[in-house]
């Protein structure tokens, strides 16, 4: 079988086990490789919120419907509320049948985690103070600082108006148009360096940790991986099913994707290319603009995963029983420090502490057992994330008629050929 080195999934993959080696024969300098990664993520950051705001202005816009975009929202934020908090609840039960913080010595665990419980403190997780942080101070303050949500609800409001205008509009979409093609263009020229990326993190988190911690991942890891694993085969693949398409074929199809967040454990760095992906399999632009950058913020299925698992671990090792209300009263918490998780720097491990401030049961200290192991589980959360989301945008996608499967669209091809 010859091997396609032109391939981006071939370059990714030569980047991770050239990282490991990397990381494993020279850690000195396999640790400070790390910068490699941040640089490329912090370019690929550097274009999505504008990105995301061209797509969905465009796909409000090109909809002209306002009572269908509304209604793909609405049908969006359900499915997501009831599937993350599935995941949540699966985590919280998994955690009791293994109990993997039982019998551990708490004091074990001597990491620093000022700086995360510092930033979960400065970053309130109140029911108000998230929705005040929805709306941006102004307009362009929330382009250059990033924030996912504020985009999104300027995007929504600039999209409505759009589509109000009519076609008076007309000119200005078409303007967009252009633009997004011109920000895609940046995306494809960022992603060849995506292979150097890979290998940098994966040079960096061998050098800094050790061969040894491949291995050495503890029940904590691999329940986790564990559960998020079959979360993706049983509750994604079940909604697959439903809605009449495979997992394994979906997985197969965004495995590039999939690979790039192996290699940088960042959901986000994959997210302009799976807009592209999605629109290939067969969702239309309108759909993937709305509901795949909303999910970034509102269905991390892999960050719930580990919240609720990784709350119940610190809890179990210092020795705390939890009622089933408590675990209840947590799985409520939760539920809503858990949408914010993608706006954090640090995402579910500040996320976590935000968590434990609020729910003083569980000892916050207690963050510092899972510090060292916290960068491999990013992965697997990052990994659940990117499907979780892939798989909602399909399902919206078929629900409201807006799916045309690959084959469809290659023999209507043929046939204009």
């Amino acid at each position: 079988m010859k091997i396609n080195f032109k391939s981006l999934t071939t370059q990714v993959i030569l980047g991770i086990l050239l990282g490991i080696s990397i990381g494993f024969v020279f850690p000195e300098i396999g640790s400070q490789l790390k910068v490699i990664a941040d640089i490329f993520i912090k370019l690929v950051k550097m274009v999505i919120a504008p990105i995301i705001f061209l797509t969905i202005v465009i796909g409000i816009a090109g909809m002209g419907d306002l009572k269908k975009v509304g209604k793909i929202g609405g049908k969006a934020l359900l499915y997501f509320e009831i599937v993350s908090t599935i995941a949540l609840a699966i985590g919280i039960i998994v955690a009791n049948i293994i109990k993997a913080g039982k019998g551990i010595d708490a004091e074990a665990g001597k990491g620093d985690i000022s700086q995360y419980t510092e930033k979960a403190a400065e970053t309130s997780h109140g029911f108000m103070d998230f929705v005040l942080s929805i709306i941006p101070d102004s307009f362009i303050g929330s382009f250059a600082n990033g924030e996912l949500l504020p985009v999104l609800l300027l995007a929504i409001m600039f999209g409505a108006s759009l589509a109000h205008l009519g076609k008076k509009g007309k000119p200005v979409i078409e303007f967009f148009e252009r633009t997004a093609e011109v920000f895609f263009g940046i995306v494809n020229i960022i992603m060849k360096v995506s292979p150097f990326a890979a290998f940098g993190a994966m040079a960096y988190t061998i050098g800094e940790f050790g061969v040894e911690s491949l291995f050495y991942l503890g029940k904590l890891m691999g329940s986790v991986y564990i559960t998020m694993a079959l979360f993706i085969v049983l509750v994604l693949g079940g909604i697959a099913k439903l809605y009449g398409f495979s997992i394994f074929k979906f997985i197969a199809f965004i495995k590039e994707e999939i690979l790039l967040v192996v290699g940088t454990s960042s959901s986000e760095a994959a997210l302009p290319k799976m807009m592209e992906k999605l629109e290939k399999y067969g969702c239309s632009k309108p759909v993937v603009g709305l509901v795949l950058p909303t999910g970034y913020s509102f269905n991390l299925d892999g960050t719930s995963i580990y919240l609720s698992m990784a709350a119940l671990f610190i809890a179990q090792a210092y020795g705390v029983d939890l009622s089933i209300w408590q675990q209840i009263t947590l799985l409520a918490i939760l539920m809503l420090t858990s949408k914010g998780a993608a706006g954090v720097t640090g995402s579910g491990f500040v996320t976590l502490a935000a968590t434990l401030a609020v729910f003083p049961t569980i000892p916050v200290e207690g963050m510092a057992l899972i510090l060292g192991v916290d960068r491999f589980m990013s992965e697997a959360r990052a990994i659940t994330n990117l499907i979780g989301n892939g798989v909602a945008t399909v399902v919206i996608s078929k629900t409201e008629g807006e799916f045309k499967p690959i084959q469809e669209v290659s023999d209507k091809k043929q046939i204009t050929a």
